[in-house]
């Protein structure tokens, strides 16, 4: 059977034309607290109960989100399409007018900015330079902004570059769904979504950990499993390592159970929000045969482990882990940051000439790649 060549890649493009004011601020700390209360919000406007202790708790997240006064605040907005969840008096009282979710319809929601316009010219030249056959997306708005991406962007003989896109809506209210982009040699013929999978304790994923089946030009399937696991950056250490903990069992759960289907081409990847040392990743990183294109001997990290911020050995999130049959016909791969701000004056590697500011980086997330020769 004839030799197959693919480029596996993952990258964070950080919302491509709408973003959360809250997840785009200077400093995560600006943001953190109005994120914090939004999800804390969102949990327990779905009790289907409002007891007097949780009518107490919604109008402190409210307050928190700024919401207490008007429907619309900096960071986010309160929908009240039938019925009321609320009332404000004209003395500045507030008080819960709901008794449970059945009394009402209606959701909080994160404010979103248009990206800047140079960001999305940045973050399209990082796909450009990739120029992966098989390109997980984190951060994703939704599947009709990521065709429409893709539509717009480079092409291969008057054809777009990736006719094969695909996002399914995940957990996460915030638009940062995931999702994938192939080219024409590597079509998608099977999609399976894990968003409802739960455990004891509840729903297991912050966004998803769909399954994408690809037909590589020799017929075999490729199996790419695309992860967003829960961020480090708010709800407290303890909570988010749990968090992430179960993702990652459960990540392995999937990775095992497509082996022991006959599927031995499998590819895990994306933004894992942990370092490989640590404890939360053990079992994806550990417990099972899956492995780093990253320790790879022809793997070019230009010097840097790190694939986030000033992207030393502590930013290392992003990942491309390849089942034994698809590490042992890796050939090498790399981490390209050309698009990330570097440090404070982004100096710290060569950058784009079209980012002057750090408003202008494609993302604070480089791309990873894997490159594969593939031969049945």
């Amino acid at each position: 059977m004839r030799e197959v060549d693919v480029r596996i890649a993952g990258y964070n493009v950080e919302n491509l034309f709408d973003r959360a004011r809250a997840l785009d601020q200077r400093t995560w700390a600006e943001g953190r607290p109005a994120l914090e209360a939004f999800q804390r919000s969102c949990e327990l406007l779905e009790e289907p109960v409002y007891t007097t202790g949780i009518k107490h708790d919604i109008l402190r997240e409210l307050r928190r989100l700024g919401l207490h006064r008007s429907d619309k605040a900096r960071f986010a907005r309160l929908r009240q399409n039938r019925g009321r969840l609320l009332r404000r008096s004209r003395d500045g009282r507030v008080e819960i007018l709901a008794d449970g979710r059945a009394d009402w319809v209606g959701w909080v929601e994160l404010t979103t900015d248009r990206v800047d316009e140079l960001a999305l010219l940045n973050t399209m030249r990082v796909i450009l330079d990739v120029g992966a056959d098989i390109l997980g997306v984190v951060e994703a708005e939704n599947r009709l902004a990521l065709r429409r991406f893709a539509d717009s962007g480079p092409a291969v003989a008057d054809r777009v570059r990736y006719p094969h896109v695909m996002v399914v809506d995940g957990n996460d209210e915030r638009g940062i769904n995931v999702g994938v982009m192939s080219t024409t040699e590597y079509p998608l013929v099977a999609q399976r979504s894990h968003v409802d999978d739960a455990d004891d304790t509840g729903r297991i994923f912050s966004r998803d950990c769909p399954e994408y089946h690809f037909r590589i030009p020799d017929g075999r399937r490729l199996v790419v499993l695309v992860n967003h696991l829960k961020s480090k950056g708010y709800g407290g250490k303890a909570a988010s390592d749990a968090i992430r903990l179960r993702q990652a069992q459960r990540v392995a759960e999937i990775y095992r159970d497509l082996v022991a289907d006959h599927t031995p081409l499998v590819a895990v990847l994306g933004d894992l929000n942990d370092t490989p040392e640590s404890a939360p990743l053990a079992p994806l990183l550990g417990g099972t045969d899956l492995r780093d294109i990253a320790a790879h001997p022809g793997f070019d990290d230009g010097g840097r482990p790190g694939t986030y911020g000033y992207c030393a050995a502590r930013n290392k999130l992003d990942y491309v882990l390849l089942s034994p049959s698809l590490y042992a016909s890796a050939v090498g791969g790399g981490i390209l940051r050309k698009g990330v701000w570097g440090g404070r004056r982004g100096t710290l590697w060569p950058i784009y000439d079209t980012m002057t500011r750090q408003v202008h980086a494609g993302s604070d997330h480089a791309a990873i790649y894997a490159d594969l020769n593939l031969s049945g």
